[in-house]
């Protein structure tokens, strides 16, 4: 019976989906950004995978057909963006300074602690794009010829952690323009804190939709020529 169930995509899709919905409803009990549904699910389906000792492989089968989903969710952004046009109208030139200020200060922070301590090239090209979204990451550090797994998590923490902290530094910062926090939030934690943005609101959301596409044209512009 298990290899059965092991063989087949539901292990990896009923995984994921009970992880995540128990992410919803600890999030939901305790009111808190810290309580990410994202990260609590992230965190539950390696303690099962862990405990039940079910290979990688065997998930992937239905992990991988959840991420087929990844892409057409982004695009769903973009109804928010139709939305908003006329507020990135008015804002554009703000928007396209404000990407390009975070992802020059993202790639100048990476490559100067990676000149600091004296890290390989190979570990350079794969830091450098943690803050876009992951099939430009992962295309960038694979063309630089960075480590394409450790961009990839990279990627993953980068996301969670501004998905988890947004709201909490917009307080600290005393961020109140949604379009601010919507660059902010696109710009150095793509899609994944993109999702907390349009909780926040939908013009935040539509500013960080915007901003994932902005800010990873930028950052290959900034790789190629730093």
């Amino acid at each position: 019976m298990r290899e059965m169930l092991l063989s087949t995509p539901v292990t990896g899709i009923f995984i994921c989906l009970a992880a995540y919905e128990l992410g919803v409803q600890i999030n939901k009990k305790l009111k808190t950004p810290i309580a990410n549904p994202m990260l609590i699910g992230i965190v539950l389906a390696a303690a099962v995978l862990s405990v039940c000792n079910i290979p990688l492989e065997a998930f992937d089968l239905g992990g991988d057909m959840i991420n087929m989903l990844l892409t057409p969710a982004t695009a769903v952004i973009g109804l928010s963006i139709y939305r908003q046009r006329k507020v990135l109208q008015e804002n554009f030139l703000p928007v396209v300074l404000g990407c390009l200020v975070g992802s020059l200060a993202n790639v100048a922070l990476i490559h100067g602690l990676c000149k600091l301590f004296m890290l390989e090239d190979s570990l350079l090209y794969s830091l450098l794009p943690r803050s876009v979204t992951t099939p430009i990451a992962v295309a960038l550090s694979e063309q630089c010829g960075g480590l394409k797994g450790v961009t990839a998590v990279c990627v993953i923490i980068t996301g969670v952690t501004g998905a988890v902290l947004a709201p909490t530094l917009a307080k600290l910062l005393h961020f109140k323009d949604p379009v601010v926090i919507g660059v902010a939030v696109g710009t150095s934690s793509h899609a994944a804190g993109t999702t907390t943005a349009l909780q926040m609101g939908e013009l935040e959301g539509a500013m960080s939709g915007v901003s994932i596409g902005v800010a990873g044209l930028l950052t290959v512009l900034l790789a190629a020529v730093w």
